[in-house]
């Protein structure tokens, strides 16, 4: 560890010291999820949720080759005004720690960063995982692997709706990451607060989530949790007036020949287009949700420890 360039906040030390409660944050719902300057507000507000919920907010992203853990107010905006910046999981994450490059965290690498911190909970937008047309591209986020080896409860909206869900919850299944649905039966759809498929867990507190996860420890049993939270009422898109729209996103990344790293952003970018903005508002109201969520989970973390 000594050989590590982790850098941690010290507001973040000083609360992982006393043993309150923090959340990690990714960073590239900053760089490669919302234009400027709706990254930088929302950026700021989803550290403000999960603080007023009376927990330490720790956004995670490799800054000129350090591993910062929780960021001061000049680097969010210093982020969120940058160009090219690089989308760092877990292939890549050494690689530009190594050079001194400086890259926003998806869910994996966040997770990987959270761990190494000593954070156990962490809140998102939604998780990556099996793409459409996977069966030809091989296309599956790490996202799905890290969920199954690093031991960090993931708050989310469920997997984005862009995503094929009924394989990405058959691969969590398949890699023993418990899928929990917060309050209902229903597994969300990211912007949609359900989808057509049964959660294959349902949860209803903060409590029930922490005694989960403590448990998970005790047998020895690697990996973390899903817990999928689904969107706001006020603020969802319905499935069956999303759903189209996604399916003419796809094509159109289909007809440019878009894959890989960059398929996530043209797809959000499309659908923000396609839904005259409405896809960001609700992309902001669940992240936030999930914000508050994660803080009440850490701390009945920080109550049961």
């Amino acid at each position: 560890m000594t050989d590590l360039p982790l850098i941690i906040s010290d507001p973040v030390k000083a609360a992982l010291d006393d043993g309150r409660a923090v959340v990690a944050l990714e960073s590239t719902i900053i760089t490669h999820g919302m234009p400027w300057p709706q990254n930088l507000e929302t950026a700021r507000a989803i550290e403000a949720e999960v603080s007023a919920a009376g927990a330490e907010p720790a956004t995670i992203a490799v800054i000129e080759g350090k591993l910062c853990i929780g960021l001061t107010d000049a680097q969010l905006e210093k982020l969120a005004k940058a160009r090219n910046v690089a989308k760092l999981s877990r292939a890549d994450m050494a690689v530009c720690l190594s050079r001194g490059g400086t890259g926003a965290t998806t869910v994996a690498a966040t997770m990987i960063a959270a761990r190494l911190a000593g954070i156990s909970v962490f809140a998102t937008g939604g998780v990556g995982g099996v793409h459409r047309g996977a069966d030809q591209s091989f296309d599956i986020s790490a996202d799905l692997q890290e969920l199954a080896e690093t031991p960090v409860t993931v708050v989310c909206a469920g997997a984005k709706a862009i995503l094929d869900l009924p394989k990405t919850l058959e691969v969590l299944e398949t890699l023993g990451v418990p899928v929990m649905a917060y309050g209902q039966d229903t597994f969300p759809a990211f912007w949609s607060r359900a989808s057509t498929l049964k959660a294959p867990l349902r949860i209803d507190s903060p409590a029930e989530i922490a005694a989960a996860q403590k448990m998970r420890a005790a047998l020895g049993v690697p990996g973390g949790q899903l817990v999928a939270n689904p969107i706001p009422a006020e603020a969802e898109i319905p499935h069956s007036e999303i759903h189209p729209i996604i399916l003419r996103a796809t094509k159109d990344a289909e007809a440019h020949g878009i894959a890989g790293k960059a398929l996530t952003p043209y797809l959000l970018q499309r659908i923000f287009e396609l839904t005259n903005g409405r896809s960001l508002d609700a992309n902001i109201a669940l992240v936030l949700n999930n914000a508050r969520l994660g803080a009440q989970i850490a701390r009945e973390m920080a109550t049961k420890a």
